[in-house]
């Protein structure tokens, strides 16, 4: 008896998408069917492709098959991904689906080799990604991706100076870094300062992206404003390291996120050193800075805990070498890739949940 389509859909409803808790035929996200003798072979569109969760969607498709088809196929699932967006009719940056912003509350926890990493971590899934290194006072960006003397392009179009974003391990980037000189201070009033992240965002041409991170500066500022009233804000990522100082300036982010002016969802919290593992004893774990701060502050705001980063000389030694950690083979690259894939899934489903 020949296979059709149609059975092999009825069979795949039973397939349940683990986060949004519904099957993957009524979520459209079965596609391109094709059945030659006992082979059949599919698509599977995942609502981002730095999905954790892909391989556990693929056993189960396979295993719904020969249940209730039949166990002699052979079966190819395709992965691919189409990343949901609540961005709609935005006059500033119309093809970017997400704006992620990352942010902390004091300096020094590490907050821009977090947002490097995760953009880098989610470009190598095949995302289309962006970076705007918003930190005007101490920008960063440009030595972390190696790329401290490069400079943006600028195209005329009615008359207007469009900027082309630097582009780096597959993420495309703007930084002030790029306008000044590393050795010069950039001293600019809070207005100018506004005006240049504004323009970043508005006078860029970033094209089509799947996430446009922005690496804030430190604490609350004009530039924190100035974001959310440009654009909208998809969700934000609060960076910590476990001490009671940092924790406690990192709960003032989160309060300001969740005024009312500014209304930005908290996609979850990263904690940064969180612990240190010697080379020559990989399988300890020492928390210089206290133990699961981050973790208490995510269960005592109710957001997500996206993971934890331990304190390696490798991380800070990629960071000035301008070629960051996720890029090599190192076991701490899995740390980040886990994190970006926490912060893509969280953010997909508040995409596909909220109304």
């Amino acid at each position: 008896m020949s296979i059709t389509p149609n059975q092999i859909k009825s069979a795949l409803s039973h397939v349940e998408e683990p986060d949004l808790k519904k099957d993957l035929v009524s979520l459209n996200m079965i596609q391109d069917i094709d059945i030659q003798g006992n082979k059949v072979k599919f698509t599977v569109v995942l609502t981002t492709p730095a999905c954790p969760l892909k391989e556990q969607i693929r056993t189960s498709c396979e295993e719904a098959i020969a249940e209730y088809v039949s166990p002699n196929l052979e079966v190819e699932v395709n992965m691919t991904a189409n990343v949901t967006s609540l961005r709609t009719n935005n006059t500033v940056l119309p093809n970017v689906k997400n704006v992620i912003a990352i942010a902390s509350g004091k300096g020094g926890v590490g907050k821009s080799t977090i947002s490097a990493n995760l953009a880098v971590a989610l470009a190598e899934t095949g995302a289309k990604v962006g970076l705007v290194d918003a930190d005007i006072y101490g920008p960063s960006i440009p030595t972390m991706f190696d790329c401290e003397t490069a400079k943006p392009g600028v195209v005329k179009d009615n008359n207007k100076n469009i900027i082309i974003p630097v582009q780096k391990y597959g993420v495309k980037l703007l930084s002030i870094g790029f306008l000044a000189a590393p050795e010069e201070a950039v001293i600019w009033r809070g207005p100018m300062a506004s005006s240049a992240l504004r323009q970043f965002l508005s006078d860029a041409d970033w094209g089509k992206l799947d996430y446009l991170l922005i690496d804030l500066p430190p604490g609350t500022s004009d530039i924190h404003l100035t974001l959310v009233q440009t654009i909208p804000v998809n969700g934000a990522v609060v960076v910590t390291t476990p001490q009671k100082v940092a924790l406690a300036d990192a709960q003032k982010a989160i309060a300001m996120f969740k005024q009312p002016k500014i209304d930005v969802p908290i996609l979850g919290v990263v904690e940064n050193m969180a612990y240190f593992t010697p080379e020559e004893l990989p399988n300890n774990k020492y928390y210089i800075f206290g133990q699961e701060g981050g973790k208490l502050l995510a269960k005592r705001n109710e957001v997500n805990f996206l993971g934890e980063i331990p304190i390696v000389q490798g991380v800070r030694e990629s960071g000035d070498a301008g070629m960051p950690i996720v890029l090599q083979k190192n076991l701490v690259r899995y740390a980040f890739e886990e994190v970006a894939q926490e912060v893509a899934r969280t953010l997909a489903v508040r995409n596909a949940t909220t109304v």
